[in-house]
């Protein structure tokens, strides 16, 4: 930090300079090797500018967070009353309803077959006091047509690197720890949504409150999985099999398994990409002016809207979801 400027030197000594008051910052990322002062991250978190630290391979671990986060206590109040009255179970039912919508922009997109119309019936007709005994429902409804629809969109990927099934944490092959990693970057971009809508992350309504689970960062996510989705879907079409490294790792005390990533430079290359894709444009107009948004500011708009609707400043809330996004 010098005289209201960030000051960005790279390893070859080139010297970049971010005014704070000339021009909007929105996010600074941190890499495993960087170094940074304590003026800088001061004036990060005094501002409320978003840092995030990431792994070297680009896994996202931490982020910076302003004492001023955890205000407005009224919205979290509303959130925690949500979870024993009707509107959690309404909350839950939008959140697979418009998840399988997404997936439908998908698959219409690329020529395949898309879920019926059952699926809106099985979820509406779907009645209980318990929002834990719909939850159970509502995840098996969504399990079914998930595993659907990834044995579809994983045939538009490469032949030699096509998974046989979704394997989601600590998955052995590559292409299915490329979506994990994609979708660890969706997540930090809804957590931080939620924050700034002064929301509890750690409660949801479609997945149940676990220790060490921020389940309304996995309710959210559910939303624009498909985004991520279609942007992989195009990313790895030129992807080959020596773009990967297999590195060894212990299962349990007695065995070892070997994992398939991207490697260092290919990782990089589809992390540059991915954070030019949510700063890219979909058809869904602002809440106050514009016909088009980007990606990461219309997951902090709906997570604005869902904390009106908690608060009872919105009679209802029916997630946007775009029909269509550009690379």
């Amino acid at each position: 930090m010098e005289k209201g400027c960030f000051i960005v030197k790279d390893k070859q000594g080139n010297v970049d300079r971010y005014p704070l008051f000339e021009k909007e910052i929105g996010e600074v990322v941190l890499k495993s090797g960087n170094l940074v002062s304590t003026g800088a991250l001061a004036s990060l978190g005094f501002w409320d500018i978003d840092v995030l630290v990431l792994t070297q391979r680009g896994r996202p671990v931490a982020t910076l967070k302003s004492l001023e986060d955890d205000s407005h206590v009224q919205t979290r109040l509303c959130q925690y009353e949500a979870y024993s009255n009707s509107k959690g179970i309404y909350i839950a039912k939008q959140l697979v309803l418009s998840k399988i919508e997404g997936q439908n922009r998908v698959l219409e997109k690329h020529g395949l077959q898309t879920h019926s119309q059952t699926v809106k019936r099985e979820v509406e007709k779907l009645e209980s006091e318990s929002l834990d005994a719909v939850r159970k429902k509502l995840i098996t409804i969504e399990s079914k047509y998930t595993r659907r629809y990834f044995r579809q969109i994983f045939r538009l990927f490469p032949e030699k690197l096509r998974p046989k099934s979704r394997r989601t944490f600590k998955a052995y092959d590559g292409m299915n720890n490329i979506f994990n990693l994609a979708y660890e970057v969706l997540s930090w971009k809804v957590h931080r949504a939620l924050i700034k809508a002064k929301l509890e992350p750690y409660l949801g309504f479609l997945h149940s409150v676990q220790y060490g689970r921020s389940s309304l960062v996995c309710d959210f996510q559910e939303l624009y999985r498909y985004l991520i989705d279609d942007f992989l879907i195009q990313y790895c079409q030129k992807l080959r099999k020596k773009d990967f490294a297999v590195k060894s790792e212990s299962v349990s005390s007695k065995r070892k398994g070997k994992r398939e990533c991207l490697n260092r430079s290919k990782t990089r290359e589809m992390m540059k990409q991915l954070y030019k894709y949510f700063e890219s444009k979909v058809e869904v107009p602002r809440i106050r002016v514009g016909k088009r948004q980007t990606i990461e500011t219309l997951i902090n708009e709906e997570a604005m809207l869902l904390a009106k609707f908690l608060r009872g400043e919105r009679d209802s809330w029916t997630p946007r979801i775009p029909k269509n996004s550009r690379m």
